[in-house]
């Protein structure tokens, strides 16, 4: 059945204009658009991210909950031909604190790779979606038996509208698939899985990408409340909403 799936979703290919309104979007909501926002180190996290999916990227030696994504972006780029700053190949970050990060922002090596990053859009997005239509054979075969066809359904019922497919490809880059047994607090995960599996029953279309946003604010709300309270994850709250408001609206 996985493999059927796997199939359906690549088969559903987005137009050039799509992709780059989806591109777009991804980069309005990670960096407000801003080339600025490429090279960026939040608040309360420990490592930097980078590119219109703020992809991030772990210093050496330090093992975080979420799936590091930038070193599987720089394999992606090798493999389509572009070569991008030498300091983006490194295996590790090279800037291990945010200090250290913010004192080099201006530097040549960030300089150069907000540059490379701000010309190469279309490669982020392509990297974006690609990552989106591998996740559903993964959630599927971690979702609990009973519960994977309706998990199924309700992607599909989401994919079936333009703001859904959005919906989608945005989300696995947001929030990450929901698989990582480490990406979770209490026991409960807030990623594509577990959104898919807290979405009410509604008709495919337009009202599945509302629920879909919905159910995406609820599963938010439930890690803000069983985060540590160190964390201070609750002034994300209102961001993480209004983010998730985007997927209800047509693209």
């Amino acid at each position: 059945m996985l493999m059927m799936c796997a199939g359906a979703v690549q088969a559903a290919d987005l137009t050039g204009a799509q992709k780059t309104a989806i591109g777009r979007k991804i980069w309005q909501n990670e960096c407000a658009g801003t080339v600025a926002g490429l090279t960026s180190w939040n608040a309360g996290e420990e490592f930097p991210s980078f590119g219109i999916g703020h992809f991030i990227w772990y210093p050496a030696g330090f093992l975080g909950k979420y799936e590091e994504s930038w070193p599987e972006f720089a394999e992606f780029a090798k493999n389509r031909g572009e070569k991008m700053p030498a300091v983006g190949r490194a295996a590790d970050s090279p800037w291990r604190t945010k200090s250290d990060f913010e004192k080099n922002v201006k530097g040549a090596e960030m300089t150069a790779l907000r540059t490379w990053l701000a010309s190469h859009v279309d490669l982020q997005t392509d990297f974006i979606i690609a990552r989106s239509r591998a996740a559903l054979p993964k959630i599927l075969a971690a979702a609990p038996a009973s519960e994977r066809r309706r998990i199924e359904a309700n992607y599909f019922k989401v994919a079936s509208s333009s703001q859904g497919t959005y919906a989608l490809i945005d989300y696995v880059n947001f929030k990450g698939e929901g698989v990582q047994i480490a990406e979770r607090y209490k026991g409960q995960g807030w990623g594509l899985l577990q959104v898919l599996g807290g979405m009410k029953e509604v008709p495919t279309g337009a009202a599945a990408a509302t629920e879909f946003a919905a159910s995406a604010k609820r599963i938010l709300s439930r890690r803000i409340a069983n985060s540590p309270p160190e964390r201070g994850e609750k002034r994300w709250e209102e961001g993480w909403h209004n983010r998730c408001s985007t997927y209800g609206r047509p693209l």
